[in-house]
């Protein structure tokens, strides 16, 4: 009588733990991410883990790496505004899909293949401008802040889009208009619909952009 093997699981690998851990991440919260509790997901004792994974940080360190390298690179010789949109806007897009993701990138030094690869590649677009290195350090942090500050904002908010004329309406009447007439006022256009509340990256970005191309031209 013939036997069938039963299919054989794929051996451990360092790309196949990172995976597993950043779709963890993503369905129970960065915090729930231990070796342990990674182990039990991929069906192995935790001690296999370290065969690959020195320890937890090393296990941080490769996750977060994993979703900077989907953030598109930006390429020299181009337009380096449009390159640099595109950068941001992806940036973006990466946060909001993994959006436990940003306090590890910027509370960590990061040196990993991916992280490096996106400096390297802005620091190069930037160069390939005319910026100096120094004025390209600079563009980049100023990049980013905004990026990460506007995903803050963004995730922070307490109300959705949808609902800020409700919350309006609702709020606006306990506040002074007398003492706080330009906020109210504001707050009223929200109210009343003629505004929708809802700001856009892509306001503050374009002012960067178009600040960092006075600067390159001077």
């Amino acid at each position: 009588m013939t036997t069938i093997d039963p299919p054989r699981r794929p051996g451990l690998t360092r790309d196949l733990i990172t995976q597993a851990a950043l779709t963890l991440a993503d369905a129970r919260g960065v915090d729930s991410l231990s070796m342990r509790a990674l182990a039990k997901e991929l069906g192995v004792e935790a001690m296999s883990l370290y065969n690959h994974i020195r320890n937890k940080d090393d296990l941080l360190g490769s996750v977060v790496d994993a979703v900077v390298g989907r953030i598109a690179l930006p390429s020299a010789g181009s337009n380096w505004q449009d390159e640099l949109r595109a950068r941001a806007h992806s940036m973006r897009t990466v946060f909001l899909a993994h959006p436990w993701a940003p306090p590890l990138i910027v509370g960590r030094i990061n040196v990993g293949p991916n992280a490096l690869a996106l400096m390297d590649a802005t620091l190069g677009c930037l160069r390939a401008a005319g910026f100096s290195y120094v004025q390209a350090d600079h563009a980049m942090i100023a990049l980013d802040s905004l990026i990460y500050g506007f995903h803050l904002l963004e995730r922070s908010m307490p109300v959705e889009p949808e609902n800020y004329a409700d919350a309006a309406n609702t709020y606006l009447p306990a506040i002074d208009a007398d003492r706080y007439p330009h906020f109210c006022a504001l707050g009223q256009m929200v109210a009343d619909g003629s505004y929708d509340g809802v700001n856009h990256m892509a306001f503050g970005l374009d002012l960067l952009l178009e600040a960092l191309e006075a600067q390159r031209r001077g």
